[in-house]
């Protein structure tokens, strides 16, 4: 368990719930508005898009809205997508320390929202520069094991497209890239025909800390409770989960 990975990819693979399902909706429709945005609607021309909208429909997020948000992204139907990144630290239960990622028209609900929701769930909030010299950008892209995709196959496609590990992470295995080798790392998976589940550019924190079992409950319940606000669209961490930890996690669901 990878403890900068988002959220929704890191929690013991539970059920997806209907509200939880619909705001996930929401996120990645808001992620591929400010793709489009940024770079066009051009699919061919606008990479970051490209992963936008495959997110979405490995979400099953239907193709009316992918579509209908790239329109309202790009101005074609105008209206005007404003949204502000900004980012927040701070830390968990045990010292664990969060980056939460806000995507948002509201600056002030934001940041009001996240130090509530902190508050109220054991976090504490830090100051700019606090945790974020512990966090670097790289290009993460997660593979799910399967009949013919293992380490050496993985590795074999990647290591000429930039690729700086590949690391087992128990269902699947986790690519690092440097920002920019991110498109040609996820081009040469493709090539070699092997499937990836996401592909994008995260924080990835240097030093980790290794969590117990309370500790991971903790962190947990403060993490989910930011991914359920609108406004986060992603909360990294450096926490460390053993496999004991994990498997006690996964017979509590």
């Amino acid at each position: 368990m990878s403890g900068h990975s988002k959220w929704a990819t890191t929690k013991h693979q539970k059920a997806v719930k209907d509200q939880r399902r619909a705001k996930s909706f929401a996120k990645l429709i808001k992620n591929i508005e400010v793709a489009a945005k940024i770079g066009g609607a051009d699919l061919s021309g606008n990479p970051t898009l490209v992963d936008a909208v495959q997110k979405a429909k490995k979400t099953s997020v239907p193709n009316e809205n992918i579509d209908r948000a790239i329109k309202r992204g790009s101005g074609q139907l105008g209206e005007a997508v404003d949204y502000q990144t900004i980012m927040y630290e701070g830390y968990a239960a045990g010292g664990v320390a969060l980056l939460i990622e806000c995507l948002t028209d509201n600056r002030n609900r934001a940041a009001a929202d996240v130090r509530t929701i902190m508050t109220r769930n054991g976090g504490t909030m830090g100051d700019p520069g606090s945790v974020a010299y512990n966090f670097s950008r790289k290009g993460v892209i997660s593979v799910e094991k399967s009949d013919g995709v293992d380490e050496d196959a993985v590795l074999a496609a990647v290591l000429e497209a930039g690729a700086e590990e590949v690391n087992d992470r128990g269902p699947g295995f986790e690519i690092i890239t440097e920002p920019h080798d991110l498109v040609a790392a996820r081009s040469a998976l493709q090539e070699a025909g092997i499937d990836y589940e996401s592909a994008d550019v995260e924080f990835v924190p240097g030093v980790s800390v290794e969590v117990d079992l309370e500790t991971a409950r903790k962190v947990f319940k403060l993490i989910d409770a930011l991914e359920d606000n609108d406004d986060v669209q992603n909360v990294y961490g450096n926490f460390d989960v053993p496999a004991e930890v994990q498997a006690a996690l996964d017979d509590e669901e």
